[in-house]
C-alpha cells in the first residue's frame, strides 16, 4: 500500500486544525521495546526497552503510568509516563498478553492463557488478590464502564466468561463464535462486542440478557475468508460506529453499531491487530504487525492519512492526551 508522504504541517491541515496534541505508546513485541509516538502528526520520538515480549498496555488513569504485559516476563510493568523508567511489577500470573483495568482503577485482571485463569492485581498494594479459573486459553478481557462486569474471553472454550466486578465469581457462560480474540463493552455498558477470530465474525451480546442480539459479518472483494481475522474492536462513545481490526486482511471495518451492517473497509498496514482512539475521537490508530507501522485514520474524513514505521512487531497501543 503506498500512503502519500506528508510533512507535519500538511498532516496537521488534513486532520484539521484543531487537533490536540497526543502521545501514543506502542509496544513491540519483536524489539522488546516500547515506541513513543508524537501524534496526530505521527512523528516516532523514541524507542525504550521494557522487557521480553511486550503486548497489551494501557494508562493509569490519572496518565502518569503505564501498564505493559512483557509475557516471557510474567509480570505487568509498571512505566511512568513523563521518565519513561520502569517504576513497579504487578504479579500478573504466567505468560500474561491482554489485560483491563477497572473502571474504579483500583483492580487489573489480567488473561493467563496457559494457565485457564484470569489474576486479578489491587494496584495500590500490587499483590494478587484473587485467581479466577474460566475456559481454555483466554485471550480478550474488558470491563464494563458502569463497573459492574469483567468480561474473559476463552479462545477455544468459545465463550464469554461474566465475572461480577464486586464478588469477583463468575455468574454466566456465553457461546459465541471460533476462537474469541477481543471484546469491547459500550461506553453506555449495554452491549458487549466479542470478535472471533476463526469464524470471521463479531457477535454483539445484551448485557442486560447475556445473551446474543446480533453478529456482523465480513466479505471484501479480492481477500479471501480466511484472511478477514476479527481483533481488536473499538465503538466511539455516541455507539454510531464501531471499528474492527481485522488481521491479515490489511483492513479495518466500518459498521454501523445499530444496524450492525459494514459500511467501509479502509486499508491499512499489514496484519492489523490492535486500535486506540485519540482523547478526542477524531483518530483512530492502529498497530500493524507485520508491516511494523502504525495507520493513522481521520475519522471525520473517513480515510488513512499517514503510516509510520515504529519498530518490530507492533501488538497494542494507548494513547495519552
Amino acid at each position: 500500500m503506498n500512503l502519500p508522504t506528508l510533512t507535519a504541517f500538511n498532516l496537521a491541515i488534513a486532520l484539521g486544525t484543531t487537533a490536540q496534541a497526543e502521545t501514543i505508546f506502542v509496544t513491540l513485541e519483536k524489539d522488546n521495546a516500547l515506541a513513543v509516538v508524537s501524534g496526530p502528526e505521527g512523528k516516532l520520538d523514541k524507542t525504550v526497552k521494557i522487557g521480553k515480549r511486550p503486548r497489551g498496555i494501557a494508562l493509569s488513569q490519572d496518565g502518569k503510568s503505564l501498564y505493559v504485559a512483557v509475557s516471557d516476563e510474567d509480570a505487568i510493568k509498571i512505566i511512568d509516563t513523563a521518565s519513561l523508567k520502569i517504576v513497579g511489577k504487578l504479579p500478573s500470573g504466567e505468560d500474561p498478553e491482554t489485560f483491563v483495568v477497572d473502571p474504579e482503577g483500583q483492580l487489573l485482571f489480567a488473561s493467563n492463557e496457559d494457565d485457564n485463569q484470569v489474576t486479578v492485581i489491587d494496584l495500590k498494594t500490587q499483590k494478587k488478590v484473587k485467581s479466577i479459573p474460566v475456559g481454555v486459553e483466554p485471550e480478550g478481557i474488558d470491563a464494563s464502564p458502569d463497573g459492574q462486569w469483567i468480561v474473559s474471553t476463552s479462545e477455544t472454550t468459545n465463550m464469554a466468561h461474566w465475572i461480577d466486578r464486586k464478588t469477583l465469581a463468575i455468574v454466566d457462560n456465553t457461546l459465541v463464535d471460533p476462537r474469541p480474540r477481543a471484546c469491547a463493552f459500550t461506553d453506555d455498558s449495554q452491549q458487549l462486542w466479542v470478535s472471533s477470530e476463526i469464524a470471521g465474525t463479531v457477535s454483539v451480546l445484551d448485557v442486560a440478557t447475556r445473551q446474543a442480539v446480533g453478529k456482523v459479518s465480513f466479505k471484501i472483494p479480492g481477500v479471501t475468508q480466511e484472511k478477514i481475522q476479527p481483533v481488536g474492536i473499538r465503538i466511539d462513545p455516541e455507539r454510531r460506529f464501531a471499528y474492527v481490526a481485522l488481521g491479515p486482511s490489511n483492513r479495518v471495518a466500518v459498521v454501523d453499531a445499530k444496524t450492525y451492517q459494514v459500511l467501509d473497509y479502509w486499508l491499512v498496514g499489514q496484519r492489523v491487530w490492535n486500535l486506540a482512539f485519540s482523547p478526542d475521537h477524531k483518530r483512530l490508530y492502529t498497530t500493524n504487525g507485520a508491516s511494523n507501522d502504525i495507520s493513522i485514520i481521520d475519522l471525520e474524513a473517513r480515510k488513512v492519512v499517514k503510516s509510520v514505521a515504529v519498530g518490530q512487531y507492533p501488538w497494542g497501543l494507548a494513547v495519552k492526551p
